[in-house]
């Protein structure tokens, strides 16, 4: 699943906030089947949307025996306490807790982007300037990847 776009989006007086249906089929692709994300906190306390698949995947990729045992308890208890199960309603909206936006400091007018395996949740305006602070960046992991497609076609030709 490749999750993207972005979408000027605006949680409404109850805190929900819509999914546009083009996410919503991606997400779901089945009619038959739960509507069921998982909203996490993730970096810089952006929140995050996950289908509940690969929210499975992240909550159990710190295995016991990997992490000293004091950092896999601080992260079972942060990240499962402040994950939370969200079911998408008739129109296709999710409801976020009041606690959820404000540690996040979301605002009104929110930016909700794919991010390959899941969605952001981000202020209009925050992910404006977080644009504009890392194109550079982008531009050039993308320049390397259409060089690393170029050099695998090569080889594959016998170049």
């Amino acid at each position: 699943m490749l999750l993207t776009g972005e979408y000027d989006l605006t949680l409404d007086e109850k805190n929900r906030l819509s999914i546009p249906v083009r996410l919503r089929q991606q997400i779901f692709p089945r009619d038959d089947f739960d509507n069921v994300l998982y909203l996490m906190t993730g970096f810089n306390q952006i929140l995050c949307l996950y289908p509940e698949s690969e929210y499975r995947r992240i909550a159990l990729a710190v295995a016991p025996g990997k992490v000293a045992p004091d950092e896999l308890l601080v992260y079972e208890r942060v990240g499962f306490a402040l994950a939370s199960r969200v079911e998408l309603d008739r129109q296709g909206r999710v409801l976020i807790s009041d606690k959820a936006i404000r540690r996040a400091g979301l605002k009104e007018q929110i930016a909700l982007i794919g991010a390959r395996d899941h969605l952001e949740l981000w202020n209009q305006d925050e992910w404006e300037t977080y644009l504009v602070e890392h194109m550079a960046e982008h531009e050039q992991m993308v320049l390397q990847a259409r060089q690393e497609t170029y050099r695998k076609q090569r080889e594959e030709a016998g170049w």
